[in-house]
């Protein structure tokens, strides 16, 4: 395991080499998945840089923690980013709620709440992505889908909406690539044999099952390769609840 040293050093040091394109998926059918969000964030440091996120209801949005910054907006609605499509809404994130007790250098509890400005209206290119109930708990083996506008192996952006699918690993496979991998509230995704996997960019967005968001995009190894770390969102759902409830319009 002494290799896994240089790399966790710099995935602790590197953020950014963290945040989770889509690796061995494909274009998804445009506005297949209403739910999906653009989310582009200006870090503290003046920097841009973008993550996914999904709607759980009509002003709020779920992402990572990690995908935080001083100023943040969402494109919902969206296929191709750098067109401007007429289902596309843009809209301003007015509250940024980041776990309590996120780590930002283990990312731990990588979980983020987004207030909008203003309600997204719901349409056929716009809907909301349900959670999963509080027992929900992924077998080893459980086929997910997960997207993004993140890179490609290439290291390229796309600037059209990626989907790849792939299955719920034994911790053990994250326990040993990653010193600092949590189960109980992270979930291990991606066979270590296929060449499937989110990547830089991909931050933030779901990991569907059952077309359910069971996890969060929230960190990988540098070289894309799987299993990649997941949030676990049932262990959250308390926190979610409480959350929502405190800020209705």
């Amino acid at each position: 395991m002494h290799f896994l040293f240089p790399l966790l050093l710099t995935l602790l040091q590197s953020p950014h080499g963290r945040t989770g394109e889509i690796i061995g998926g494909q274009e998804v059918k445009p506005h297949s998945r209403p739910y999906m969000a653009y989310l582009e964030s200006r870090k503290e440091s003046g920097n841009l840089s973008r993550c996914g996120a999904f709607l759980i209801r009509e002003d709020f949005l779920l992402t990572a923690a990690h995908c935080w910054g001083s100023s943040m907006i969402i494109t919902l609605g969206a296929h191709n980013i750098k067109k401007s499509e007429d289902t596309q809404q843009r809209i301003s994130v007015f509250r940024a709620i980041p776990h309590p007790q996120y780590n930002t250098p283990m990312y731990t509890n990588d979980i983020m709440l987004l207030q909008l400005k203003k309600k997204a209206r719901l349409n056929k290119a716009v809907q909301l992505l349900p959670l999963p109930e509080k027992k929900d708990w992924l077998k080893p083996g459980k086929s997910c889908i997960v997207a993004g506008w993140g890179r490609t192996l290439k290291n390229r952006s796309s600037d059209t909406l990626q989907e790849v699918e792939i299955k719920v690993m034994k911790k053990q496979e994250c326990m040993k690539k990653y010193l600092i991998y949590d189960d109980s509230t992270q979930i291990c995704a991606g066979d270590p044999k296929e060449q499937k996997a989110s990547y830089k960019g991909d931050s933030g967005g779901p990991l569907i099952c059952d077309r359910v968001a069971q996890g969060i995009v929230s960190y990988g190894s540098l070289d894309g390769s799987a299993p990649r770390v997941y949030t676990r969102i049932s262990i959250f759902l308390k926190w979610i609840k409480e959350t929502l409830n405190a800020h209705e319009y």
